[in-house]
Parts: structure tokens; sequence; C-alpha cells
């Protein structure tokens, strides 16, 4: 397939690289890895097959083989051709047809899949686009046009659609290792008020913006690890998510930390749109957690049977 034309940044990501932070490699990855399953889920793809993430911009591809394919994640004004099409439908093109994406409806995320997945050669046993270090995925960059794309298979699936998980912006965390130490007054703001994200966020970290957070005394930490969805607080007092680029190692304080069932959905708030925090316990975030990976086998389940 070709990239005919592009004003989103698309890149090809997978789930992530996975046991090189201590080297100072980054994870990389989908943003939003629940959309990424259920797109792969429904082609009947290994849920790890790379695809294509394309945030907020428009992307005219062409079709130069018959191919199965689904697109996830953020809601997309989509054509084939001059046809509409739905998200989270398995969908047929023939060789020549030409996949207009026009703009998001609804989230920051999409995720373009194909059955069979893409011809992507792992760099560190992932297929994902480093682009702080421009290695992985396809040139270790953003797509751009004329860029020709590899399918592993050319055939036809059954046409068939599942629901998505439904958007919200209240955001599960669980408290992080610093939490005690911001006032009692910016703990119960923390939760309370709505966080506006502001469009400086990027891959690497979702800026909010909203009533400063404030520690019981001034605090000094020495630079330590960190991973996505990590919540920390600069001085300023204004929280930093971090996201699927983040860096290896960090030195502000954490109040919290995002649950994994509701990364993707942080991932889809939109800049200029907000989010509020609902501090969970630990056993919750891991019952969230099976009730996503349950979604996801009911559609492998579906798509297996279709």
């Amino acid at each position: 397939m070709k990239i005919l034309t592009t004003s989103a940044l698309a890149s090809i990501q997978d789930s992530g690289r996975f046991g090189y932070r201590s080297m100072g490699v980054d994870r990389s990855g989908v943003m939003d890895s629940w959309a990424l399953q259920a797109g792969n889920a429904l082609l009947k793809n290994d849920l790890n097959e790379p695809a294509i993430e394309i945030a907020v911009g428009s992307l005219t591809i062409q079709f130069e083989e018959d191919v199965s394919f689904c697109l996830t994640g953020a809601l997309y004004e989509a054509y084939i051709d001059d046809k509409r099409i739905p998200c989270y439908w398995r969908i047929n093109a023939q060789a020549g047809q030409t996949l207009k994406l026009l703009r998001p409806l609804q989230g920051m995320y999409t995720y373009l899949c194909v059955h069979g997945g893409f011809d992507i050669e792992p760099v560190l046993q992932s297929s994902s686009t480093n682009l702080k270090a421009s290695f992985g995925g396809f040139k270790g960059r953003y797509l751009k046009a004329d860029d020709v794309l590899k399918v592993r298979t050319s055939s036809s699936l059954r046409v068939i659609g599942v629901a998505r998980l439904e958007p919200t912006n209240r955001i599960r965390v669980i408290k992080n290792s610093e939490y005690e130490y911001f006032t009692s007054a910016s703990k119960a703001a923390f939760e309370s008020q709505q966080w506006q994200l502001q469009s400086s966020s990027n891959r690497m970290g979702y800026r909010l913006d909203g009533s400063a957070l404030e520690f019981n005394e001034a605090m000094q930490m020495s630079s330590h690890g960190v991973d996505i969805g990590m919540i920390q607080v600069p001085p300023q007092g204004q929280p930093i998510v971090l996201m699927a680029d983040a860096q290896t190692t960090g030195g502000y304080p954490k109040i919290a930390t995002v649950i994994n069932a509701d990364i993707g959905l942080m991932a889809q708030i939109r800049f200029g749109k907000t989010c509020q925090f609902v501090v969970v316990e630990v056993e919750q975030a891991l019952r969230e957690q099976q009730k996503r990976q349950h979604y996801i086998e009911q559609i492998k389940e579906y798509a297996h049977e279709s």
C-alpha cells in the first residue's frame, strides 16, 4: 500500500519495545494498546501485529493488493473511494482502491490494522518506531507521501463489526510513591477538578492545566526510573502524564499512575478537552485490566467464528 498524501502524524507502532529501559531505550509503541489489540483481534492477527498509528490529521492511501483492514481507536471520517466506511468494522479493499481518512470526529489516535500485518523488520524485538532515536518502524520516522508499505497477506475476510470501548474523561489512577508528600488540599484538588489537556502535549507526555498542586515542603529527588502512566508534578504544580514515548528516568515527584485499563482512554483525550482523575485501589485496577482482556478475548472469539 502506498501513502499518497498525509497531514497526520502517522507511524508504524506495535505494543512497544520491552526489556531495554535499563539501557536508556524507551518503550515507544502505540498510545492506545487496547485499540491496537481490538483491531488485530478483529482481523485474526497476533495481538501485537504492528499497525499505522494516525494522529489528528488526514491521510490518503492507495491499496496495491487486495486486503482486509479495520480502523480502531479514534473515530475517523473515512472513505474507500467515495463510500463512507465505519470504524471497528472489518473492511475489504481491492487493489487500486483508495482509503481516505479526512478527520477524527472523536478521539486523538486511530489505528489502521491489516489482515496478516505489515512486513516490518523488528529492531530490538519490536516493530515500533522510536521517533526520538530514529529507528524501528518504517525508516525510523513518520510516514510521508510516496512511502510504500508491504502487507504480508493478500486476502479477504467476511465483513463484520464490533463495539468499541466507551470513551470517558474519568481516568482511574492508583496512588504513587510521593502521594503523601502533597498537601491535603492538593490531594483533594487532584481528584475534584477538571484538568485541561494542553496543546504542547505529545507522545512523551500529556501536560495538564489546572490549580497548581503543592507539596507539604520543598522536595528534591534524585533521578529515578519512570514509565508510561506515571503522573509527575514539576515545581510549578501542573501534572504531566507520561505516555508511550516517555523518557526512562525522571526526577519529579509522582502523585499517581493511570491504571493500565485506562491508558488508552487517556491517550484519546483531545487538546483543549478535560479529564478528571479518580483514585482507586490496586485490586480494582487489576479487575479493570481483566475486563479489558475479556473484551479482547470476546472479539477474538467472534472474529474466528465469522
